[in-house]
């Protein structure tokens, strides 16, 4: 038993059983004793930000974490972007980051560097283990912190000489610390302050949107309330049977246009709501102005028992509204656009599946049609950091492999993190990536005359298109291991679409809009 041993024994007895990979030569004690642990099953990515998405999209299905082995602070570097997201999505995550020796830190070897700076931004726990005796304990304490609540990444350094160092520890119990359940006086006095108000919004993040707080929270639109989600959600069940609320609008004019006349706004699982970006002349708060806020469940609350007590306080109904089920009876025809495809996705998706959305300005028309066909979730870009949505379905099909997973990015996201078209076919997991062609960064077309710099003349133009030379996404899949069609018609995407629907194993389909 060495320290690798008993790094990979304590994360398996407290059920951490997915390792997302990319190692290094300070690492091959812990690939090593990955023989030794059949348990934990390794996947390996070749870009280090495909292993973090990888374990966020784990994580936000299993509810615990996986781990990821990264090299050093570069590795952890490459990494970074993801887990951004998945800071801001709470997501539990154990990054075991390799360092060197203890005894060769010293020398500043080329790649040396800070790792616990480097870390700490998107960590919400560091750690060094430098003795073999004492990683079991620490492990034990970072899949501890990884739950907080209300979560998020850890990261567990572990120097070389630690992890092949002899060791008799060979395992001990994390715990999950419960969420704090919600103050009586806090719930009467939301309570009050509701039947006070005019124009009421409850916002919900979070807890807050997954299915049991929904169906709370259902009660309170059937009570009269006006519920709504953030703008971007983790996690949230979609389509018939399912509450429904409304969304925060991404642009601030549109959101504080929507939320004109509220003079009570309610936070559960969330915060104050702001603008993505700052703009010239636009407000950064997305709050009425003279509108009161309360907070009725913050994010390390129980939002299940906050919204059910406060319906119970506000005598609502015992259920809410729930979306029908009513998928497009016909399917799709002409030219390919993002509804069109949504259309077809509504048509064919099968019930529990999981959309993992990085589309940019092509998710609108997917997200209304698929608003009222079977149940399945959406997991969504929380960070804004994009190229999330490749790397989100390799781990939402390791967590669910009985689930078919769908991965709904735009071309500029999807190069990000190409490389996990390869785990995918490595894996035979079962997901179709549809890629939006658009050959653009089309959000940043947008933004552009949006933040006040103009038009977009010749120079900057070549900063925003990706069209020249355009890609072959077709070829690029099929280079990996996985069967691709492009699509230039409705038509084509609802065959393409069907296929990939009724059979098993990766698919790649590219959409050319």
């Amino acid at each position: 038993m060495n320290g690798a041993d008993a790094l990979i024994e304590t994360l398996v007895a407290n059920g951490v059983t997915a390792c997302f990979a990319n190692p290094g030569t300070s690492e091959m004690q812990f690939v090593s004793a990955l023989d030794r642990q059949p348990k934990m099953r390794p996947v390996l990515c070749l870009f280090e930000g495909v292993a973090t998405g990888a374990a966020d999209g784990y994580g936000r299905m299993a509810d615990a974490p996986a781990c990821t082995l990264l090299h050093l602070g570069p590795g952890y570097g490459n990494g970074l972007a993801n887990l951004h997201n998945a800071r801001r999505a709470y997501t539990p995550i154990i990054n075991v980051v390799g360092d060197h020796a203890t005894y060769h830190r010293q020398y500043d070897a080329p790649l040396n560097s800070d790792i616990p700076t480097i870390v700490s931004p998107n960590s919400v726990w560091v750690k060094s283990a430098d003795r073999p005796e004492d990683v079991a304990a620490i492990a034990a304490e970072a899949i501890t912190a990884s739950y907080g609540p209300p979560g998020g990444p850890v990261s567990l350094i572990l120097p070389a000489d630690a992890a092949w160092g002899e060791t008799k520890v060979e395992t001990v119990a994390a715990h999950r610390p419960d969420r704090a359940a919600p103050a009586g006086d806090v719930v009467d006095a939301v309570a009050k302050a509701i039947k006070a108000a005019k124009k009421v919004v409850v916002l919900l993040g979070g807890q807050g949107c997954l299915a049991p707080s929904l169906e709370q929270a259902s009660r309170l639109q059937a009570a009269g309330v006006r519920v709504m989600v953030d703008t971007f959600v983790a996690r949230q069940p979609r389509g018939a049977g399912v509450f429904a609320p409304d969304r925060m609008q991404y642009f601030g004019e549109a959101a504080l246009a929507d939320l004109a006349g509220v003079d009570l706004m309610v936070y559960v699982g969330t915060t104050m709501p702001v603008a993505f970006f700052a703009y010239p002349d636009r407000p950064s708060v997305l709050v009425p102005e003279g509108c009161e806020t309360l907070t009725l469940a913050d994010r390390k609350t129980d939002t299940v028992a906050a919204l059910a007590a406060l319906a119970e306080a506000l005598g609502a109904p015992a259920s809410g509204p729930v979306q029908p089920l009513k998928r497009p009876d016909a399917a799709p025809s002409g030219g390919l656009t993002p509804q069109a495809c949504g259309v077809s996705i509504a048509r064919h998706l099968p019930e529990g599946a999981i959309l993992c959305d990085d589309s940019v300005t092509s998710g609108g028309g997917v997200a209304v049609p698929c608003m009222t066909t079977v149940p399945h979730e959406v997991l969504a870009l929380t960070g804004g950091a994009i190229g999330i949505g490749l790397p989100l379905a390799i781990g939402a099909a390791v967590a669910k492999p009985d689930r078919k997973v769908v991965a709904l990015s735009g071309d500029g996201s999807g190069m990000y993190t190409v490389q996990a078209l390869w785990t995918m076919a490595r894996e035979n997991l079962d997901v179709t990536t549809v890629v939006f062609a658009n050959h653009s960064y089309r959000i940043l077309n947008i933004e552009m005359g949006r933040t006040g710099a103009g038009n977009a003349g010749p120079s900057a133009s070549k900063l925003l298109d990706l069209g020249d030379p355009r890609i072959d996404w077709v070829s690029m899949a099929k280079a990996m291991g996985v069967s691709a069609v492009r699509c230039e018609t409705a038509e084509q995407f609802e065959a393409a679409f069907a296929d990939a629907m009724a059979q098993p194993g990766p698919k790649f389909i590219e959409a050319a809009i």
